[in-house]
C-alpha cells in the first residue's frame, strides 16, 4: 500500500510549540500536508490551528530517539499519507550543567536527543527520497554547533555531532538529488521558556533584537526553495543586535 496524498508532505520531528510549529505552519500555507511529530505533548492545536488557515495536518507522538519508532513513523507516513517531500529534524537538547556535575547519563540523554535522533530521522528519510532522487532535509543547529561554552559541554557536543552528520549526508546525498541543509540558530528564540530562562535578556533587547519563531520559519522554507545549480548547505541566523 502507498499513500494516497497528493499534496507534497512535509514531516517535521520535534514539532514543538514554537520553531517547530512555526515551521509546519509555515510549508502548510505552501501546501503541503503536514506530519508533525513529538515525543510527547499537545499536537492537537498545531493540527487545528494549520487546519483553521485552509492546511491539513497529522499529529504522530514518536520518540526520535527510538529506532522502531522512527522506522514505524517514516513507513506510516510513506505508506499511509503520501511520499515524503521534506524532512526537517528540530529536536533540541539545550541544558546548561558545569561540566564537573554534567552525570553520564545527561550527557549520553543530550547527545541521544540531538544527534542520534538526527541520524535515525535522516537515515530513514533518505532511504524513501533516493528512491525518487529529490528531497529536502533540514537540521535545526545552534550556537553551539560551531561553538562549545561554559557549561553547555554536552549540549555542544550533541549540536556539533549533528553538524557533521548533515554535513557528510550533504555530500553523499546531494548528487543523489537530496537537499541536505543546517541551519545555525545563533541566539535565543522568542518564547515562553527562554522568557522564563533568561528574563534580564529579554529586558534589555528592543521586540525586535530577539529571534522570533515565524520569521526563522521563513529560512526554512527558503532552503527547499534554492534551485539546485545554487544549494547551499548551513545558513546561520541571528538578529541585528545579536554579537558574533
Amino acid at each position: 500500500m502507498t499513500g494516497s496524498m497528493e499534496k507534497p508532505v512535509a514531516l517535521v520531528v520535534g514539532a514543538g510549540d514554537a520553531l517547530g510549529s512555526a515551521i509546519a505552519r509555515r510549508f502548510a500555507r505552501e501546501g503541503f500536508h503536514i506530519v508533525a511529530s513529538r515525543r510527547r505533548g499537545d499536537l492537537d492545536a498545531l493540527v487545528a490551528s494549520i487546519e483553521a488557515a485552509g492546511g491539513t495536518a497529522t499529529g504522530v507522538h514518536s520518540d526520535a530517539r527510538d529506532e522502531a519508532q522512527v522506522k514505524g513513523l517514516v513507513e506510516h507516513v510513506e505508506s499511509a499519507i503520501g511520499a515524503l517531500r521534506v524532512t526537517v529534524f528540530n529536536v533540541g537538547g539545550n541544558v546548561r550543567f558545569p561540566i564537573l556535575e554534567t552525570t553520564s547519563r545527561v550527557y549520553r540523554k543530550v547527545w541521544e536527543m540531538c544527534a542520534f535522533a538526527g541520524f535515525l530521522v535522516g537515515r530513514e528519510a533518505a532511504a524513501r527520497m533516493v528512491t525518487r532522487g529529490c528531497g529536502t532535509l533540514l537540521f535545526t543547529g545552534a550556537t553551539a554547533s560551531v561553538r562549545g561554552s561554559d557549561g553547555f559541554a554536552a549540549f555542544a557536543g550533541g549540536k556539533h555531532a549533528l553538524r557533521a552528520l548533515a554535513e557528510s549526508m550533504a555530500r553523499e546525498l546531494g548528487p543523489q538529488g537530496i537537499h541536505v541543509g543546517h541551519v545555525v540558530i545563533d541566539g535565543p528564540i522568542d518564547n515562553k521558556n527562554t522568557r522564563e530562562l533568561f528574563p534580564d535578556f529579554f529586558a534589555s533587547r528592543p521586540d525586535d533584537g530577539v529571534m522570533q519563531t515565524d520569521d526563522l520559519a521563513e529560512n526554512y522554507w527558503n532552503f527547499h526553495c534554492q534551485p539546485r545549480s545554487a544549494w547551499s548547505f548551513e545558513t546561520d541566523v541571528r538578529t541585528y543586535v545579536e554579537p558574533w
